[in-house]
């Protein structure tokens, strides 16, 4: 998965079709077009080199 961060903006570019179905399945919770949209809040740490995984919950 490709990130780019431009400014307040985040951009994520799958680059395999199980990435695709991921991102898709995220947008779908995050998105709901019938229901609340949600958010993603960091859970933890992420340390590159040492955690090497960023977590969120979705609320």
């Amino acid at each position: 998965m490709k990130i780019e961060i431009e400014g307040t903006l985040l951009k994520m570019t799958p680059e395999n079709a199980k990435e695709k179905d991921q991102l898709l399945n995220l947008w779908n919770i995050v998105v709901g077009c019938i229901r609340d949209n949600k958010k993603l809040v960091p859970v933890g740490q992420y340390t590159p080199g040492v955690k090497d995984v960023a977590m969120f919950n979705i609320e």
